[in-house]
């Protein structure tokens, strides 16, 4: 019987992110795009006798225990179960922290789909994602693993028809911010109607005609460099540049690799801010 697994956990981007309304709960409904990128935390499951679950990421600004979704993923799969076993997680992180790429939700994931298997559960993934919105909005969508329109609070996710794969630059100027934060000081706007999205894209250049994030009118006044980045990033050769979920990383899409990695190469020059090229998967 298998006993452990190392599952890659990738990062998000929001090729788009509207903010429809704010529920009495304080969660708001949102339409997003959202688009797997191959940056990817690694995280180690191992089943072990000792009853008990243990986290390790070696991060100091990651928690280890009970604060950690991922933590109580496992704790949620260990009670359906039904098992007095153990489990042991190690999560070496690439993705950075509270930066709007979804590292938390993604690693989340990965320990909901890889205990799934270990534990042989046999859960589906509508019931998996079910679980996952229980522990983080984002959760769903790593589970689901396709590019997808979500709406809701993130739960309701339809899968698009086409998407060009695209080079990305992320470029993070090392500020964690806060998601919390973000959505208590968002305004929102009334609208009348929402712009219709397309459900295919034939290019890069057709995604980024729908580039959007409601979120950049609270992080940006508050953080400028997000604009700067995304200026330096279309500078550069980018077919356009967006902040990612709540921020502060910046994403450009670039058509061609070199294109890209020439854009990472110039900015790592002259700020020290965390750079990775990425390929959208």
């Amino acid at each position: 019987m298998l006993q452990s697994m190392i599952i890659q956990a990738p990062a998000k981007v929001n090729y788009r992110l509207d903010v429809v309304g704010r529920r009495p709960n304080g969660y708001h409904d949102l339409r997003m795009i959202m688009q797997r990128v191959n940056l990817c935390d690694e995280v180690t499951l191992r089943l072990v006798a000792q009853p008990g679950i243990r986290v390790t990421c070696g991060q100091h600004d990651v928690p280890e225990g009970e604060g950690n979704i991922a933590w109580k993923a496992a704790r949620a799969l260990l009670e359906l179960s039904g098992s007095d076993q153990g489990v042991e997680i190690e999560i070496v992180k690439q993705i950075p922290v509270a930066a709007g790429l979804g590292g938390g939700s993604s690693d989340c994931a990965a320990v909901l789909l890889g205990l799934n298997e270990l534990l042989r559960l046999g859960l589906s993934l509508e019931r998996l994602m079910e679980i996952g919105v229980t522990l983080g909005a984002d959760v769903p969508f790593f589970v689901f693993g396709q590019t997808a329109l979500a709406e809701g609070i993130g739960e309701l996710l339809t899968p698009l028809a086409k998407v060009p794969t695209a080079w990305v630059v992320l470029v993070n100027p090392n500020l964690p911010v806060s998601t919390a934060w973000v959505y208590q000081n968002l305004q929102l706007t009334q609208r009348d109607q929402l712009a219709k999205l397309p459900n295919s894209f034939e290019n890069v250049a057709e995604l980024c005609d729908i580039l959007g994030n409601d979120l950049e009118s609270v992080t940006i006044p508050a953080f400028p460099v997000i604009d700067e980045i995304k200026r330096s990033l279309v500078g550069l050769g980018a077919s356009g540049a967006l902040m990612s979920g709540s921020g502060p990383t910046v994403f450009g899409l670039f058509e061609d690799e070199a294109t890209a990695r020439k854009a990472a190469a110039d900015l790592q020059q002259h700020h020290n801010w965390f750079l990775a090229v990425a390929e959208t998967c």
